[in-house]
C-alpha cells in the first residue's frame, strides 16, 4: 500500500460469513464470536431458518442476500457490505476457531497488508483435512509458487483478514452482474476464489503475512466442497491468474510515463535586490 496510507491501531473489524442452510452451526458459532465492530452474514438463499437464527442470536446482524451462486460471489457480496476498517472472512460451518481472530488483526495491525492463514505453519493445522486434499493442496500451492513466484504454505485455505482499503487492489467480479442463463458460474464466484485472492493480493505486491491457524471439524451438515471440480478449478485459477498478471505487467510497460516536472525555486524580491 501507499506510504501515505494511515490505518488505525485499533481498526473496527468486519466479519464476513457466507451461509447456506447453516442455522444448526450457526447456533453454535456465533455466540463465540469476539466483540467486533460488524458481522455480515451472507445468506446463500438457504431454505432453513438461517437468516432467523442468526438474527435471534445477534440482532445487530447485518444480513446480505447474495446475488449469484457460489461461495466466490457470497464473498464479494459481503465485501461490498463492509464499513469496517479490516476484513476477516470467517466460515459459517464451524470449521474456524473464532479466539484466531485477534491473531489475524495482530497481524495486520503490525504491518502486513493481508493476514494469510495457514494450516502447515508451527502451531496450525487441521481436523478436517483428508490425506487426498492434503496432497492435491500441497501439489497446487506448490505450482502456485512456482508459477507466480510466491512462497505460499496453504494457497487454498479460505480463513483469512485483510485491511479493507486493499479491496480496490483485488478486483473481485461485482454483484451486480446478472447470473449465467445456463445456470452455471461465473469465473471467481466459486470455492477457486480462495486462490484467486490469494494470487490477486500477491500480483498487487501486498505486504502478506502467514498466520497460523488450526482447522476445526465441521458440526453439523455436509460440506458443497469436491475435491476433484473444484480442485480443477483451482488449477485454473492458477493458470488464468498467471496470465492476468502478466497481461497487467506488459500493459504497464506499454503505457507512457509522462515526465514529472519539479517546479524551479524562485528567488525572493529582498534576495534579488540584495
Amino acid at each position: 500500500m501507499s506510504a501515505s496510507t494511515i490505518r488505525p491501531l485499533d481498526p473496527r473489524v468486519s466479519v464476513v460469513i457466507p451461509a447456506r442452510n447453516e442455522a444448526r452451526n450457526l447456533e453454535i458459532i456465533l455466540p463465540k464470536l469476539p466483540p467486533v465492530y460488524e458481522v455480515i452474514l451472507v445468506d446463500g438463499n438457504s431454505v432453513d431458518d438461517t437468516i432467523a437464527t442468526a438474527q435471534r442470536l445477534m440482532p445487530t446482524i447485518k444480513v446480505v442476500q447474495q446475488t449469484r451462486k457460489g461461495k466466490g460471489n457470497a464473498l464479494a457480496c459481503g465485501f461490498e457490505a463492509v464499513t469496517g476498517d479490516v476484513v476477516v472472512m470467517f466460515d459459517a460451518d464451524c470449521s474456524a476457531d473464532p479466539d484466531e481472530i485477534p491473531r489475524f488483526v495482530d497481524a495486520l495491525v503490525a504491518g502486513a497488508d493481508v493476514a494469510k492463514g495457514t494450516r502447515y505453519a508451527l502451531g496450525g493445522g487441521s481436523d478436517d483435512i483428508t490425506i487426498v486434499r492434503s496432497l492435491g493442496n500441497r501439489g497446487l500451492n506448490l505450482l502456485c509458487n512456482l508459477l507466480l513466484g510466491t512462497r505460499y504454505s496453504d494457497l487454498c485455505y479460505g480463513y483469512n483478514a485483510f485491511w479493507a482499503d486493499a479491496l480496490p487492489k483485488i478486483g473481485l467480479l461485482s454483484s451486480t452482474l446478472p447470473q449465467p442463463s445456463d445456470g452455471s458460474m461465473l469465473w471467481g464466484d466459486g470455492f477457486e476464489i480462495e486462490t484467486v485472492l490469494t494470487c490477486r493480493w500477491s500480483a498487487a505486491d501486498l505486504a502478506i503475512s502467514e498466520v497460523p491457524s488450526h482447522e476445526k471439524l465441521r458440526v453439523h451438515g455436509a460440506s458443497n466442497l469436491n475435491a476433484v471440480t473444484d480442485g480443477i478449478r483451482v488449477l485454473k485459477s492458477i493458470m488464468h491468474e498467471r496470465r492476468r498478471a502478466a497481461d497487467a505487467q506488459a500493459s504497464a510497460r506499454l503505457t507512457p510515463v509522462t515526465p514529472r516536472v519539479v517546479p524551479t525555486a524562485v528567488p525572493a524580491l529582498d534576495e534579488e535586490a540584495a
